[in-house]
């Protein structure tokens, strides 16, 4: 079983900045990809940020150059540099992971999710 925790959202006003972090935690022997989505209310869930294992990271158009995504192998934990915040940015973001639980022979893997955390940009 694994769990991820989010923390760091909250209000800010537009321009401003916020810092997410996720922390993942239990059976883990691994893990491949991280990354952060959002949803915002009467919208589907779209990707926002992912990093995987090596380094590599992909962004949405729209929050490119205003946001960082980086990870610590070491202590399982993701987190999302938000700055330039815009109203648009308003939504619940969600950590998103894809866990290896048992490696080889008999390999088994989990796409986890965290609660969410609440972000709002308003002035």
């Amino acid at each position: 079983q694994v769990q991820l925790v989010e923390s760091g959202g909250g209000l800010v006003q537009p321009g401003g900045s916020l810092r997410l972090s996720c922390a993942a935690s239990g059976s883990i022997f691994s893990i491949n990809a991280m990354g952060w989505y959002r949803q915002a209310p009467g919208k589907q869930r779209e990707l926002v940020a992912r990093i995987v294992s090596g380094g590599s990271t992909n962004y949405a158009d729209s929050v490119k150059g205003r946001f960082t995504i980086s990870r610590d192998n070491a202590k399982n934990t993701v987190s999302l540099q938000m700055n330039s915040l815009q109203p648009e940015d308003t939504a619940v973001y969600y950590c998103n992971a894809i866990i290896v639980t048992r490696g080889p022979p008999n390999y088994s893997a989990t796409n986890s999710w965290g609660q969410g955390t609440q972000v709002t940009v308003s002035s």
